[in-house]
């Protein structure tokens, strides 16, 4: 992946009557990197990849596309190619009709794009056989040549799902927008397809825009991870940044498999750190464990087998809830016990009471 930036938002607003659904909006495209758009329902990110498509304008603010401003063009202009949620795949047609569709659309008339007859339309010959190679080039990518000459009503939802990609790398786009993509599908096949589009993003070397709510896929897939709320980029950054450095006390609790315990100075939890009386302290529950010589002493409320792991809330003596990770050999005592929690101090983060924004503890 190199340093360029091949899509840039630039201070991008959009609002709806009164209503604004962005509010200055920064974003960085590298050339070969994998963005996530990651977010709660309603916080803007699909408003975020469409104007970024060229589906909707911003209201204030710019849209680069390898340095041009392409604010006023339109998705075709911008060569982006976008798969959405609900596939949009044609039923009448084969695998290979839909993907070939948008190549025909492109650089067939009317006339050529006919069965049979459209054959005869002069230089359409060489405009097929292209077609012909760039959909069987896509197919092998995707493991679907076995398909091809199936109709979309027969195929699972995970090989529709390849089809909608297959119409899209076709085009050879400047970059692919993806919204939701696996929302569909169930989970062990969301699993089994995150990996298939992080391999589809390598083969092709083209930027990927991602929008998800579900933080397990951008975790997994992307280099930059844009956290968006309330319309805004709360924070940017590698998933490993995200997760060990949260920028705010949101982003915190946003940001991880189980959520972050957050404990305020009216909580009067003891044994934290000095700065709890006057900061925000967070601690998520696989940094806190069961420990005879703990500082923290709290009473069992459940216990939930997990597997390689067991998930403990418990309830301090201030009656504060609080989440941690026993191991899976941990010999659970019966509710109501008094348990004795330790915890890594450099695993704390400290947030600003007033501000929400992260502060930096000393040793």
């Amino acid at each position: 992946m190199t340093s360029e930036t091949v899509l840039e938002l630039r201070g991008v607003s959009r609002c709806f009557g009164a209503n604004t659904v962005l509010d200055h909006v920064d974003i960085s495209v590298k050339a070969g990197s994998f963005t996530a758009l990651l977010g709660a329902s309603g916080c803007g990110k699909s408003t975020t990849l469409r104007i970024m498509a060229g589906l909707e304008q911003p209201s204030a603010g710019q849209v680069l596309l390898n340095g041009e401003n392409v604010s006023d063009k339109t998705a075709h202009e911008r060569n982006v190619a976008m798969v959405f949620q609900s596939y949009a795949l044609y039923p009448h047609l084969t695998v290979a009709q839909n993907m070939a569709l948008p190549l025909a659309m492109r650089h067939l008339s009317v006339f050529g794009r006919l069965p049979g007859v459209g054959r005869l339309s002069p230089g359409s010959g060489g405009v097929r056989k292209m077609i012909h190679e760039k959909v069987g080039h896509a197919a092998e990518i995707l493991g679907l040549e076995p398909y091809l000459d199936r109709k979309p009503g027969t195929l699972s939802g995970g090989q529709k799902q390849r089809v909608a990609l297959g119409r899209a790398l076709v085009r050879d786009p400047v970059l692919f927008l993806l919204d939701e993509p696996l929302s569909n599908l169930d989970a062990r096949l969301r699993i089994r397809m995150r990996a298939e589009l992080s391999a589809l993003h390598k083969e092709t070397g083209r930027p990927f825009v991602y929008v998800t709510h579900d933080q397990a896929e951008a975790m997994a897939m992307a280099d930059q991870v844009v956290v968006m709320i309330g319309g805004q980029v709360a924070q940017a950054g590698s998933p490993r940044s995200l997760y060990e450095k949260p920028a705010s006390k949101e982003v915190a609790a946003f940001i991880g498999t189980n959520a972050i315990n957050l404990f305020r100075p009216e909580d009067g939890v003891m044994g934290l750190h000095p700065a709890a009386d006057r900061h925000v302290i967070g601690l998520r529950p696989e940094h806190v464990s069961p420990a005879e010589d703990g500082t923290l002493e709290a009473w069992l409320e459940t216990a939930e087998f997990l597997g390689s792991e067991i998930l403990l809330g418990l309830r301090t003596t201030t009656g504060k809830f609080v989440r941690a990770i026993a191991a899976d050999d941990y010999c659970t005592p019966p509710p109501g016990s008094l348990i004795r929690l330790g915890f890594t101090p450099d695993r704390l983060h400290a947030f600003s009471g007033e501000s929400g924004l992260r502060v930096e503890l000393g040793a």
